[in-house]
């Protein structure tokens, strides 16, 4: 029967198939009895990533998984519950009959789309019944249509449906991506849904460890800045906020950076959007950013611009990416100088903003050096 079921029902420390499937924060998951024998023999590593884990280590029940691996059947899951009066737009027989359609070959394109529908609304209305959802080995079912690229609107459905599972928890949040959730939604943002995958990858990316996993992928920050380059309003104002979500990880800074995103932020920025600025400040922490920042032509008038004009996040951060290009560059410390931006710190050290008032006391240490 093992072999006959999916490689990843199987423990990778084990090899046998998982009967308590539970997620450590590198976002991988293991048989509960195996990681817990691996982490009592002293261990604080994952096995797979070897990156450390906390103390103590956190495992989180993969509730979805147990579920595939309990009800797994070659052709669909079969619901494990029974409605006891057959009532209830949310009962459990209604929940198992709706993923049924989702999982069945037979079913059409329409009546996936309204399941999916039909999910969706009765996610947003009772936030418990996400929980139940996740629980009930749907999101398989879910991740499958998010592949249904020749389907637009079958595709966009089960986004929106994949968003609103993704609300429930950081629990929740970690176990869409270890289900394989990052793939699918990557390659959705090449689609006429990018807009809705990637506020779906922001969701994700809320947890620290998805951070990490998502920024790994080979294309997910390849896609978001090509999503910036030639996407519309709402999709370039989604694939930043995606961004600025990943950016706050280190790694993903210099990831972006090499895909190219400094100069386009910076076109965006001068159009107006000021997500653009924020994504800046972030890339600006790391040397390859900052590098090319001070490459850009007029980049000192653009983030002065948002210091003066900008809303309280627009200034904090056209302050500290100011504060951190200058810092690396005399040449630029003498431009942001020239634009009377010491005088404006010394107004904004007295703003009520901790935040603005911290920033700026820096900035102007920084602009009064020799």
């Amino acid at each position: 029967m093992a072999n006959e079921l999916p490689e990843y029902f199987k423990c990778p420390i084990s090899l046998d198939i998982m009967s308590d499937p539970v997620i450590l924060s590198s976002g991988h998951t293991f048989d509960r009895s195996s990681i817990q024998r691996w982490i009592d023999s002293g261990h604080r590593t994952c096995p797979i990533t070897k990156l450390p884990l906390p103390d103590p280590p956190s495992l989180i029940p993969n509730h979805a998984l147990r579920s595939l691996i309990s009800n797994y059947t070659p052709t669909q899951l079969t619901p494990t519950r029974s409605d006891s009066d057959g009532s209830g737009s949310d009962s459990p027989s209604q929940l198992g009959c709706l993923i049924s359609k989702l999982n069945s070959r037979g079913s059409m394109v329409e009546e996936k789309v309204e399941s999916l529908v039909r999910l969706t609304g009765l996610s947003k209305a009772n936030p418990g019944f996400r929980a139940r959802l996740t629980e009930s080995g749907a999101v398989s079912a879910v991740l499958r249509c998010v592949d249904s690229d020749n389907d637009p609107g079958l595709q966009e459905k089960a986004l929106l449906l994949l968003l609103n599972l993704s609300l429930e928890s950081d629990d929740n949040k970690v176990g869409l991506v270890a289900e394989g959730a990052v793939a699918r939604v990557v390659s959705a943002l090449g689609s006429t849904a990018a807009a809705v995958a990637a506020t779906v990858l922001t969701s994700l990316a809320v947890v620290e460890v998805n951070k990490a996993t998502i920024g790994a992928h080979p294309g997910a920050v390849r896609c978001l800045v090509h999503l910036l380059h030639t996407g519309r309003g709402r999709e370039r104002k989604e694939a930043a906020t995606a961004l600025f979500t990943l950016s706050s990880f280190p790694e993903n800074r210099r990831r972006t950076v090499d895909c190219g995103a400094v100069p386009i932020l910076i076109r965006m920025a001068k159009s107006g959007l000021e997500r653009a600025i924020e994504v800046l400040g972030l890339l600006a922490k790391c040397k390859e950013g900052r590098e090319e920042i001070v490459k850009c032509d007029g980049v000192v008038e653009i983030l002065v611009h948002y210091v003066k004009n900008g809303s309280l996040r627009g200034i904090q951060y056209g302050l500290m990416t100011l504060n951190l290009i200058c810092c690396s560059s005399d040449r630029v410390k003498r431009q942001v100088k020239n634009q009377g931006v010491l005088e404006i710190c010394f107004g904004l050290i007295q703003d009520d903003n901790e935040k603005i008032h911290r920033v700026a006391s820096n900035l102007a240490k920084v602009l009064q050096e020799n």
